[in-house]
């Protein structure tokens, strides 16, 4: 019985960490040139960015080998900054775009990067275990229109629920 429970135990929180069906993690990724600010253009909502603009996130190496992620926002409500750290790893080989991050403690989730502007590492599209979890990310607080509208369009090919983007402000 103790097996089957770690067993099961295992499925779930690898599940948190796995890549939606249809889409793949980018093949040829350079974590040293994803390193440093980058600027949240667009999400699919969820709690624990409800009320935020002017969301950025950070991310710079650890001595152990992972990533540290530095999350903030200006809750809107709150009239104050707003910020989460964490630790991603690789869960394969660094060469590919997938991750697992975790906030809270042993419990990690997927950062899969979708999509990457390889040449210069301008913008990124990433998504998490399932196609609820989505963000734009840019290296400057916004992306020309046509671009974005392409990424969008892409998305939308994908499965995405694009209809339900929430755009960030950044007016901080």
């Amino acid at each position: 019985m103790k097996k089957y429970v770690l067993l099961i135990l295992s499925l779930l929180l690898t599940s948190c960490v796995g890549i939606p069906d249809g889409v793949s993690a980018v093949d040829g990724f350079e974590v040293n040139r994803y390193l440093g600010t980058w600027y949240e253009i667009a999400r699919l909502d969820h709690r624990f960015e409800r009320g935020l603009n002017n969301i950025s996130a950070n991310y710079s190496l650890r001595d152990d080998g992972g990533i540290k992620v530095l999350n903030k926002g200006w809750n809107t409500q709150d009239k104050e900054w707003s910020s989460a750290e964490g630790v991603g790893y690789f869960v394969d080989q660094t060469s590919v775009g997938r991750l697992k991050v975790s906030f809270f403690g042993p419990f990690y989730g997927g950062y899969n990067v979708i999509e990457l502007d390889k040449q210069n590492y301008s913008y990124s599209v990433v998504t998490g275990p399932d196609k609820s979890y989505l963000w734009i990310l840019s290296r400057t607080k916004q992306l020309p229109d046509n671009l974005q509208r392409e990424i969008i369009g892409r998305l939308e090919k994908s499965g995405f629920a694009t209809d339900k983007l929430i755009f960030v402000n950044h007016d901080r």
